[in-house]
């Protein structure tokens, strides 16, 4: 009986992609790219269409767990059905997609505390500047003590873990709602209208732009898979969690966007620090800020620990698979890759050392490496499906998937990654190269 209470349930399931979903950007992208670059239109039709994509890639996730239910997900899924090389490959584009948003969500606990605080107040000890951004030895700090937070709730085990992520998410849902209704209540609408609605059209170019990176903002289902052998319910049901999180996700993203709309134009949204939070603060005041903030720091505090448990799992199944060092494949008393996590969290320290700017790149090209990883998965349930509608719309999974990629890097396209993401792409490729070359020599195949 105790072993079943310890297993995940559907809403553990759904605070866990959920969580994972919303992160720093949600609240960051309507200033910085939504509104200066989309408006609010075109930026609702980017996100239902990326959200109702990704949806069809979920659909060769469904044909994954319910025919393979182990650790690593979508990569022990490609190395059992397309060999060890192929496995790598998605487990070495899905490594970075992960350990790179831990460091990104804890170098934005930072800011929030900048956002409250000012500043001045945490900005302590200059180090050095990176690519144009100044690291302090106090952000650094606070950084790592969220890091090591949620690294330490994790080695209790994924019920202690998703127990804080339900109580986070909760906290985050509830926030936003009460926020939007009130900026809805107090704004000006007929400024919003004039700014965004009177004269605007559809534009596919503006749409694209924020299809582009669905990969990247709705990444966090991909948790899913992660935690599969976790599960105390029907696999099936877990998908269906995954297609509810994301577009509970459309609804977040597409309310923190209308919270900043309803207070700036799209020039005026720029040259604010914080759109959402300015907007929160002119309308309704400290109260409803503080609410904001409550649902931001949720946010980014369940993003840090859905992607934590999702690396310790997919490093352990590298690690089983003979990718890895052995060591990583021990679990402790709770059944966790105690190991994996003490990894993840090392990587996530150091991170914050190259800069908040630098970590952006990488994320950035993150959503080319999803993209890549949900090409495979839909591919394999297409030849695995076992009747014409599992293999037609995994087959859509894949299209799907290939325009995701292309949008990234076909040169004329609006949404193309930036040339430094570009050459991280390059380096990661080149690096996955020499050490897929090395496990190769060092140990033999675990299960060929």
């Amino acid at each position: 009986m105790g072993k079943k209470q310890n297993k995940l349930n559907p809403i553990d399931i759904l605070s866990i992609a959920l969580g994972s979903i919303i992160g720093w950007g949600s609240f960051t992208l309507p200033g910085t790219k939504f509104l200066p670059e989309s408006g609010v239109i075109n930026t609702a039709i980017g996100l239902i269409l990326g959200g109702l994509a990704v949806a069809f890639v979920q659909i060769g996730y469904r044909v994954m767990m319910e025919n393979h239910l182990e650790d690593g997900g979508e990569f022990s899924y490609t190395y059992e059905n397309m060999g060890k090389l192929n496995g790598f490959i998605v487990g070495w584009s899905l490594i970075l997609c992960y350990l790179s948003i831990v460091p990104l969500n804890a170098t934005a606990f930072v800011l929030v505390m900048k956002r409250i605080f000012g500043s001045s107040t945490i900005e302590k000890i200059y180090l050095y500047h990176v690519a144009g951004y100044p690291v302090y030895l106090s952000e650094i700090m606070i950084a790592s003590f969220v890091i090591l937070l949620f690294a330490y709730i994790n080695i209790k085990g994924v019920k202690t873990s998703a127990r804080a992520q339900n109580l986070m998410v909760l906290f985050l849902v509830i926030n936003v709602v009460i926020v939007l209704s009130f900026m809805l209540i107090k704004a000006d609408k007929a400024v919003f209208a004039e700014n965004y609605i009177i004269g605007q059209e559809i534009d596919l170019g503006k749409v694209s732009r924020v299809l582009a990176i669905a990969p990247f903002l709705f990444v966090g289902f991909d948790v899913i898979p992660q935690v599969s052998t976790e599960l105390g319910f029907r696999p099936a049901k877990a998908v269906t969690m995954g297609i509810i999180s994301i577009f509970a996700g459309i609804f977040i993203y597409n309310s923190l966007n209308l919270i900043a709309s309803l207070a700036y134009g799209p020039e005026e949204v720029l040259i604010q620090d914080w759109a959402v939070g300015s907007a929160v603060l002119e309308n309704i005041g400290v109260i409803g800020f503080l609410l904001l903030t409550i649902s931001l720091i949720s946010a980014v505090v369940s993003g840090i620990n859905g992607f934590m448990l999702g690396s310790s799992k997919l490093i352990g199944a590298l690690s089983l698979y003979g990718l890895f060092p052995e060591k990583y494949k021990e679990k402790n008393k709770a059944g966790v890759y105690e190991n994996a996590i003490k990894f993840v969290t090392l990587i996530g320290l150091i991170a914050p050392f190259i800069g908040r700017e630098v970590i952006l790149y990488i994320v950035d090209m993150s959503s080319l490496l999803a993209a890549l990883a949900y090409l495979y998965v839909c591919y394999i349930s297409y030849r695995i499906g076992k009747n014409k509608v599992e293999k037609y719309l995994s087959l859509i999974g894949v299209f799907v998937s290939a325009i995701f990629m292309g949008l990234l890097i076909i040169p004329t396209s609006p949404a193309r990654l930036s040339i430094p993401s570009i050459i991280f792409m390059i380096i990661w490729v080149i690096a996955g190269v020499f050490y897929y070359r090395k496990y190769n020599v060092k140990y033999k195949a675990v299960r060929e």
